[in-house]
């Protein structure tokens, strides 16, 4: 299959490189060269706009920040809805409000366009093994088509309901991560507060009730110090954004949310929103005066 990909950022890139290692043509655009250079080295080809990959792919995916670049990329000036002709489906997999998935949706079905919102979890190690886990807003049946295109990226592709549901889901397992986080943050500071190795706490509890995927992706990273992003503060940020406006319009309350927020935009003023989330624990040794690692 020929498929456009838009958007070659930590998580683009592997994931177009999964479609190419899978047999896959692959027509791909970023605005930053470098990224382009990386995959069409993989075996992709690089187009001149987000028009132009339209032009070329019966099928489209979008994997950017955040809602005002997806509506500019599929929506505006040289845009996928300029290229795209009738029938062409378009798989937004960047976490977006779910509002502007609509928006996006209405302005697709206006040319005849098919769309689905396909955010993903798992950050950068799952992204490059094609382990996703992959929530999906929009019609069954062009759910059902590119099933298979998705299983390439992803272990776990559950339609979640209408346009827009893929986000609601996705909003949702970013508030249970960034509350996972800061309690793991929290709990590991006070064990070195109180003299206990962090990594002995880890390694005794992690197979109890208060272990979690989170636990053994961000414990390791938080006791070595290591925050290097496989996902970003400032994209958590984002995405918390998005879930508190939500929660809002819906009238959800979410004050947890809110104080782990707060957390986020703290390290984001000390100049620390491109570390990795799991530098909450950075947040902790500010406030407790006692690093988690060495």
């Amino acid at each position: 299959m020929k498929i456009g990909f838009i958007g070659l950022g930590i998580m683009g890139k592997p994931m177009a490189k999964n479609l190419l290692k899978a047999g896959n043509d692959v027509v791909a655009f970023d605005i930053i060269k470098e990224n382009v250079d990386y995959i069409v080295a993989e075996g992709a080809k690089s187009a001149s706009s987000a028009k132009a990959v339209a032009e070329e792919c019966p099928v489209v995916i979008t994997m950017l920040p955040n809602s005002p670049h997806v509506k500019s990329v599929v929506m505006g000036q040289n845009g996928v809805l300029d290229g795209a002709s009738e029938g062409m489906i378009l798989v937004d997999m960047s976490s977006i409000a779910p509002l502007a998935s609509q928006e996006i949706g209405r302005a697709c079905e206006a040319k005849g366009v098919k769309m689905l919102d396909a955010p993903v979890s798992g950050g950068e190690p799952k992204a490059i093994d094609g382990t996703l886990s992959i929530m999906v807003g929009g019609d069954k049946e062009v759910f059902n088509e590119m099933k298979p295109v998705l299983e390439i990226m992803g272990t776990s592709v559950v339609l979640c309901g209408a346009l827009g549901a893929g986000n609601t889901t996705k909003l949702a397992n970013q508030i249970i991560v960034a509350g996972n986080i800061a309690v793991l943050a929290e709990a590991m500071t006070l064990a070195k507060k109180a003299g206990v190795d962090p990594e002995t706490v880890f390694q005794a509890i992690k197979g109890g009730l208060a272990g979690s995927t989170v636990m053994n992706a961000k414990a390791p990273m938080m006791i070595e110090s290591n925050f290097n992003p496989g996902f970003k503060i400032d994209l958590h940020i984002k995405d918390l954004n998005n879930a508190i406006e939500t929660a809002h319009g819906v009238g959800s309350p979410v004050p947890m949310t809110v104080q782990v927020q707060e957390m986020f935009e703290n390290l984001h003023f000390d100049g620390k929103g491109q570390h990795d989330h799991s530098g909450l624990a950075e947040y902790y040794a500010k406030i407790s005066g006692t690093k988690i690692g060495d």
